[in-house]
């Protein structure tokens, strides 16, 4: 399920983004592909250089912070498993 939702989210990005593209310039080829596969990280590097720099920050700042509960969630429970192994 959260898979599809994923998938689902990323396809949507990429569309935005080789509809958008032109509009400024840009690949939209090159930038569906970067948002299919790195999704709110393109986009908000996409935002940046069209000139909405407080809303791709944003994006940047929330991909950030999902990776790092991410890393500490694994860390976390790691150290529980390997805990439970002493």
């Amino acid at each position: 399920m959260e898979i599809g939702i994923t998938f689902l989210g990323h396809a949507a990005i990429a569309i935005f983004l080789a509809i958008d593209a032109p509009k400024h310039g840009k690949s939209s080829v090159l930038w569906a592909i970067l948002g299919f596969f790195f999704g709110i990280l393109a986009l908000g590097i996409y935002f940046i250089q069209t000139g909405k720099k407080v809303v791709g920050w944003i994006l940047i700042l929330i991909f950030a912070l999902i990776v790092i509960l991410f890393f500490i969630f694994f860390a976390v429970l790691l150290s529980f498993l390997f805990q439970s192994f002493t």
